[in-house]
């Protein structure tokens, strides 16, 4: 007795912070899966016959190919063990600033705002841009920064500057609150970024240690980004009749500018 095929189918979810500094996957293409039965024909109907397949379709609509000069979204997933102990502690810290400080202080907010700040900053600074920076960044850490890009080679320069597409992460590190022997008040608060860059870089920095390198893309178009860290310290006097304003009073970006 001859045999049908019967095909069953199967599988028919900002606002920005006040004063700061002034300025500044797809989804998986779950193929849909099938299987085949086997079963008798009925005597009373005649064997059903299998539609001819389809061909295949020439181009794909949305593969890379047909997405003229259209790149992947790329993805850095940095992975990180906070210490319980210092996230506590900061969690506490911007409780106190908005309690004693400033009520509509919100951390997600100064992020955002120091992201931006970050990006625009090292730019600056990349370019060796001192009378810009010096609205922006104390003058004192101006000075620092003075001597020690002198020291940089033109590769190392570039690598300072971070675009906003390119930070990865961000982080609030260390929060102080402090006051001063006339009583004026303070804030500071530490923010690390992880950032890509193009820059040219030795595979070994000077010192030894090792600069994480992350790859995009195929052989054939492959992509190779440096992955940096950089620390930056923002700082505001919240003394009563002062301009609510956050400078940058600490820059550090390790095995770039020591």
């Amino acid at each position: 007795m001859a045999a049908a095929l019967v095909l069953l189918p199967r599988g028919l979810c900002c606002r920005r912070c006040r004063g700061l500094l002034r300025t500044a996957a797809s989804s998986a293409d779950f193929p849909r899966r099938s299987f085949l039965l086997l079963a008798a024909p009925s005597p009373l109907l005649p064997p059903r016959r299998l539609p001819p397949p389809l061909p295949p379709p020439s181009a794909r609509p949305f593969s890379s190919d047909s997405g003229r000069g259209r790149r992947k979204k790329r993805a850095v997933v940095v992975v990180g063990v906070p210490n319980p102990l210092m996230w506590l502690r900061t969690r506490l810290y911007f409780f106190l600033i908005r309690a004693y400080f400033d009520q509509e202080f919100s951390i997600h907010e100064f992020t955002e705002g120091a992201k931006q700040a970050f990006a625009h900053v090292s730019r600056l600074i990349a370019q060796c841009k001192y009378d810009l920076l010096e609205e922006l960044v104390s003058k004192e850490m101006v000075q620092i920064l003075k001597e020690k890009l002198s020291l940089l080679s033109e590769n190392h320069r570039s690598a300072l500057a971070a675009d906003m597409d390119e930070i990865m992460y961000t982080t609030a590190g260390d929060v102080g609150i402090y006051y001063d022997d006339s009583g004026r008040k303070f804030v500071s608060i530490l923010m690390r970024f992880w950032y890509l860059t193009s820059a040219d870089l030795p595979d070994e920095t000077p010192d030894g240690t090792k600069v994480f390198q992350v790859v995009f893309g195929d052989e054939a178009s492959k992509e190779t980004k440096r992955l940096l860290t950089a620390n930056y310290e923002f700082r505001r006097e919240f003394t009563q009749g002062v301009k609510p304003d956050w400078t940058i009073t600490r820059i550090e970006h390790p095995k770039l500018l020591e």
